[in-house]
């Protein structure tokens, strides 16, 4: 369980830097697209340490 505020807004950003890269390197159409999946994977890690919070 993540308790620090920093950790978990630092896994809540890295998830839309990793989210987005990671859908970059698979070929995605667009940075826009890109970028969706990024925060994609945003919202999924934010609820993730809401619930867990």
């Amino acid at each position: 369980m993540i308790h620090s505020q920093s950790v978990q807004l630092a896994a809540i950003f890295a998830a839309f830097v990793l989210g987005t890269l990671i859908a970059l390197l698979l070929g995605a159409a667009s940075l826009g697209i890109a970028l969706t999946f990024g925060q994609i994977a945003f919202a999924a890690v934010l609820v993730w340490v809401l619930l867990k919070g």
